[in-house]
């Protein structure tokens, strides 16, 4: 075993993802806690290397994980390039393929084969079932803001561009009340799992861009409960998904109500901030693909000749939108638990994930 633990930092590879698991904050507490820590080279990221080199980091190329040595857990956000070659290393890494999300047995496959260990970050809980660290505020705040640019778009008779990560929350606001020619008031939005993390930042969103409370529709499980579809709907501009889907649910729209409202329906933007595209339970049957930052949104087709256009955004990766302070707030709160990783064999956060991975690789190949 190496003589100090050990992290090392992977770049992304996703496109746009400039967001990153540690951040020269906590490398620096985990250095002054008797860590190593490995920051492979990243452009791409939020914080420059020599950010990180300033703490005390070692800085590694970029991309060289897989000659790591194969004690050194990998750190990274999100999953990992698609390949048939075997993960000899133990990941802590967002690898959405616990819930059977498209590929989910390929990726576990990949585990299986190099003896390695995956501790899903989405699946890392305190005692009382709730994620230790979670980008959710985040994801609702900026996916509230693509729903709001995109709308603004479509008012002007156009489609929304290429979405840059802002510097700051304030930058954010300022651009889409700009966009929306100076305040969102008179939009009306509806948030299903208002309460929720997700949610929360959704909501905090619409506020700061000027809706009015009473054209903020929150909704929650006690609003759900009858089972959808929900006409309520179709009765705003714009509808945020941020609930966290563990099993079959009604459908909250469907193509079919969405046609059945025809020139009444006032619902302009969709946007998926939970994203669960390939989740055979998405509750949002009316798009298949996952948008992108160049690429934002998608379109409903087969409404007919005469509906009002309706347009989905389902980005995977909406914080990245805020790279760092939705860095900073993440792996802070991540941040106790790595602290713990040394005694992964006894510290209850890490031995429930490595139940998990056990179990879900075992239904993944078959035994």
């Amino acid at each position: 075993m190496a003589a100090k633990p050990c992290f090392w930092l992977r770049c992304e590879k996703k496109e746009f993802e400039r967001r990153s698991a540690l951040t020269p904050t906590t490398a620096k507490k985990l250095i002054d806690t008797g860590f190593e820590i490995f920051v492979e080279r990243d452009e791409q990221r939020i914080f420059d290397d020599e950010e990180f080199e300033k703490v005390g980091c070692k800085l590694v190329e970029n991309n060289s994980w897989p000659s790591a040595p194969k004690d050194i857990p990998i750190i990274g956000l999100k999953e990992l390039p698609e390949s048939d070659e075997p993960l000899p290393h133990t990941h802590i890494q967002f690898a959405h393929c616990y819930k059977g999300q498209a590929g989910w047995t390929k990726v576990l496959g990949r585990f299986h084969r190099g003896g390695g260990k995956l501790y899903d970050l989405e699946f890392l809980n305190d005692p009382s079932g709730r994620r230790v660290a979670a980008f959710g505020f985040h994801a609702g705040f900026a996916g509230a803001a693509a729903g709001a640019l995109a709308l603004a778009a479509q008012k002007k008779g156009q489609t929304l561009g290429l979405l840059e990560p802002y510097a700051n929350e304030d930058a954010m606001i300022n651009a889409v009340k700009s966009e929306l020619g100076g305040s969102g008031k008179g939009v009306k939005a509806l948030v299903i799992g208002a309460l929720g993390r997700c949610g929360r930042g959704a909501v905090d969103l619409f506020r700061k861009i000027g809706l009015d409370e009473n054209d903020i529709y929150k909704w929650d499980l006690a609003e759900t409960a009858k089972g959808g579809p929900f006409s309520e709907i179709l009765e705003v501009d714009i509808f945020i998904n941020c609930i966290y889907l563990s099993s079959q649910i009604p459908s909250f729209v469907t193509r079919e109500t969405i046609t059945g409202a025809g020139k009444a329906r006032r619902l302009s933007v969709v946007v998926d901030v939970s994203c669960d595209t390939t989740n055979p339970y998405n509750p949002i049957p009316i798009y298949n693909i996952n948008t992108t930052f160049s690429k934002p949104t998608v379109a409903v087709d087969g409404l007919g000749p005469d509906a009002p256009g309706l347009e989905v955004i389902s980005i995977d990766h909406l914080p990245t939108l805020l790279p760092r302070e939705a860095s900073e707030q993440f792996s802070e709160d991540l941040l106790p638990s790595l602290l713990e990783f040394p005694r992964r064999e006894t510290a209850r956060v890490w031995t429930e994930a490595e139940r998990l991975f056990k179990a879900k690789v075992n239904e993944a190949v078959g035994r």
